[in-house]
């Protein structure tokens, strides 16, 4: 696909020209900062100036947070309460780093929403879409593997209970675990692979982000409208864009003002809040806590992981057909990372030839029915698996996979979707342009 005709950086004096023609890193920084952008974008296109912001923030503070931890299990606990005491500013890294986390997620579901709502993985972002997947699923594996650095008592047996979730593979769990935690048990060579992978992963992730920005790029940002920019001219192109910087770069920069001055108020006044008293304990392998949960940002699919035990219908027929190869454990894990595979499968289910949620009345329905389905699986994944929570937990878990596997299909064939606007360029009038002055005045006399 040909890019959206724009202005390409020149370069005028000899020294410019020098570097271009051996280095284009200013030519790549134009092209970037005057990236021809639909003009029509909404406050929902805020997220990734917030999540880039946030790598950043969570790559510096670790890097900081490093120079005095100590990956042993007999001084980990205390050097993470050094940190907090004793190192000039020390607790304030801390909880930035630790409420970073939060602040990530937070702003990757949105981002997450945001494109499924507005058809952002549809042709020609496929791509862009996989690899965002992929960053999703680096962040989680990233945040695990930081959760059980402090070695408190949630971050030891919750490391106990994630890992022996691989052991449930057939035939080679036993072993995958083993290797995961380099012994038979949760111990000092499982907190020396995860301080490791805590520390790489984030500068994989910084890798992968340069990417998802390079393959927008190529393909174009999409919008409301879910209308494409018009490649015919530059004229065209001018009519439907704007460049990112000015306009883009200062929307995005106030926003992350707003929602920094919400995350400072957090790290100042309540920077304990979302995390879990037991991991203020140093861990105890012989004292295991009444609730294992992990953090809240897991919960929705921690929620299906426990919904599919051995009393659910399907998960005793696939036991069966398979001659118990396929437990209610093994169940549970294909159906936790299932969940996101559907999810990466969105560009390839969703059959509307209509890419905006705007335009598509049915859609809508579901959709926020899905956003409530994530809340709800959220809630009953932190609650005890007893009583009524597993059957929530179960229903949720059914119509998330619904939502995917049957909906979005069903959708392209049997909704009539609205007719969206010829261009970017008219639905921005109908929205934004001021009223001409030139209109004509209604005469009084008549």
């Amino acid at each position: 696909m040909a890019g959206i005709p724009h202005d390409h950086y020149e370069p005028k004096s000899n020294g410019e020209k020098w570097l271009h023609t051996r280095l284009p890193i200013v030519g790549l920084i134009y092209d970037t900062l005057m990236l021809p952008t639909p003009r029509n974008l909404n406050w929902m296109w805020i997220w990734g100036i917030v999540l880039v912001f946030t790598l950043v923030l969570q790559i510096v503070t670790g890097i900081v947070l490093v120079m005095h931890y100590v990956p042993h299990v007999d001084m980990a606990f205390a050097s993470v309460e050094h940190i907090m005491r004793d190192v000039n500013g020390g607790h304030m890294i801390r909880y930035f780093h630790q409420n970073g986390a939060s602040l990530f997620f937070v702003a990757v579901y949105a981002h997450i929403f945001r494109s499924l709502y507005y058809g952002s993985y549809k042709a020609p972002r496929e791509v862009t879409w996989i690899i965002g997947m992929l960053m999703y699923l680096l962040m989680m594996g990233t945040a695990f593997m930081g959760y059980v650095l402090p070695w408190g008592q949630m971050s030891f047996h919750g490391t106990a209970v994630i890992t022996g979730l691989f052991g449930a593979i057939p035939f080679i769990g036993e072993g995958v675990q083993t290797w995961l935690l380099g012994a038979s048990a949760v111990g000092q060579p499982a907190l020396n692979r995860f301080f490791s992978l805590h520390y790489l992963l984030p500068f994989i992730l910084l890798g992968l982000t340069i990417v998802h920005i390079w393959a927008f790029h190529t393909t174009g940002n999409n919008n409301p409208t879910g209308v494409e920019v018009r490649r015919t001219s530059k004229e065209d192109a001018e009519k439907d864009t704007l460049p990112f910087w000015p306009y883009f770069v200062i929307k995005d920069l106030f926003a992350l003002a707003v929602i920094l001055a919400v995350f400072m108020a957090i790290v100042g006044f309540m920077p304990n809040y979302l995390g879990h008293p037991d991991n203020y304990i140093p861990a105890n392998p012989l004292a295991t806590p009444a609730h294992i949960v992990p953090e809240w940002y897991f919960l929705p699919f921690y929620a299906i992981l426990r919904a599919f035990d051995g009393e659910v219908w399907l998960v005793i027929f696939t036991q069966w057909i398979t001659f118990g190869i396929i437990d209610a454990k093994f169940f549970g894990v294909l159906a936790m990372f299932g969940a996101i595979v559907v999810m990466a499968l969105a560009p390839w289910l969703d059959t509307s030839t209509v890419r905006s949620g705007r335009y598509r009345p049915m859609f809508k329905y579901w959709f926020w029915l899905l956003v409530v389905d994530f809340f709800v699986l959220m809630w009953a994944g932190a609650m005890p698996a007893e009583g009524i929570y597993p059957y929530i937990a179960l229903v949720g878990s059914v119509y998330w996979f619904a939502y995917f596997l049957v909906i979005l299909p069903l959708l392209g064939v049997i909704e009539k979707p609205l007719t969206p606007p010829a261009t970017i360029e008219d639905d921005y009038n109908a929205h934004y342009a001021p009223k001409s002055d030139s209109a004509p005045v209604a005469n009084p006399a008549e």
